[in-house]
């Protein structure tokens, strides 16, 4: 069985790590580089970084920061927000993301998915899917979870891997930055029905949930960020605490 992975997450929002609730209520948490370097002192398995203004203000990602971030890390580092080029998808490559996340600009446009797949490897494709639960149904939404979109979730994770996504990054727009768990439900049934792995985040507050997530769900890795963030739950504790719980995680 494959080993489960903790990944923090830096939401970045004009250079600075920011934190918000339900994708609202954006505010500081802080330096990138520092906690970046911070999280992989304390064992974190991977990195994910998301500049979330980059696609509404129709801009780039941040490459510069990239750069600086990528040279003071040996974990893998997944860069996200405003790509929507294979141009872009290089760039951010050579800056030294080990891996990219494409969103709004899969949904637009999911020919760019097999692009991305077919010239730097699946492995290289995250398709992060922002979801909420609406009428019922889970649903896709885009720009930052501002735009509803008619997909439903369970649809459009299946599409993404047969177009050659490697990796689904899942997050709950209703559990984001609540502490209250992770969305098992959505989250149990998206593992379920595809064959790659699942980052499932939003809704992270306590050690105990990211136990439920990978006994209760197939998924193949926690994120989150705040929790990690503000100091609430050090990687190091979590991490020996699934290790008692008899989770198999990475242990380095």
């Amino acid at each position: 069985m494959l080993k489960k992975r903790i990944i923090p997450c830096l939401d970045i929002k004009d250079g600075r790590t920011v934190k918000g609730i339900n994708f609202v209520g954006i505010r500081d948490a802080g330096d990138p580089i520092e906690l970046a370097k911070q999280y992989v002192a304390h064992g974190a398995d991977e990195l994910v970084f998301l500049d979330i203004t980059a696609t509404v203000e129709k801009r780039k990602t941040l490459v510069e920061l990239v750069t600086h971030i990528s040279e003071e890390i040996n974990i893998p580092f997944t860069v996200g927000g405003g790509i929507n080029t294979i141009e872009d998808v290089s760039s951010v490559i050579k800056a030294g993301a080990d891996k990219v996340s494409v969103n709004s600009s899969a949904v637009k446009n999911p020919e760019l998915i097999t692009q991305i797949a077919n010239q730097f490897g699946s492995q290289c494709c995250v398709v992060a899917i922002d979801t909420k639960f609406v009428d019922g149904e889970w649903m896709v939404f885009v720009h930052g979870g501002r735009t509803a979109t008619p997909l439903k979730t369970l649809d459009w994770v299946k599409q993404v891997e047969a177009l050659g996504a490697g990796e689904i990054l899942l997050t709950s727009m209703n559990n984001d930055g609540t502490k209250a768990g992770f969305a098992l439900d959505i989250t149990g049934e998206v593992s379920k029905s595809i064959n790659i792995p699942v980052i499932a985040s939003g809704g992270a507050g306590t050690k105990k949930h990211f136990k439920t997530l990978f006994e209760t769900t197939q998924a193949s890795a926690g994120l989150a960020a705040s929790i990690f963030h503000y100091g609430d739950i050090p990687i190091p504790e979590l991490k020996q605490y699934l290790k008692n719980e008899n989770i198999a995680i990475r242990w380095t």
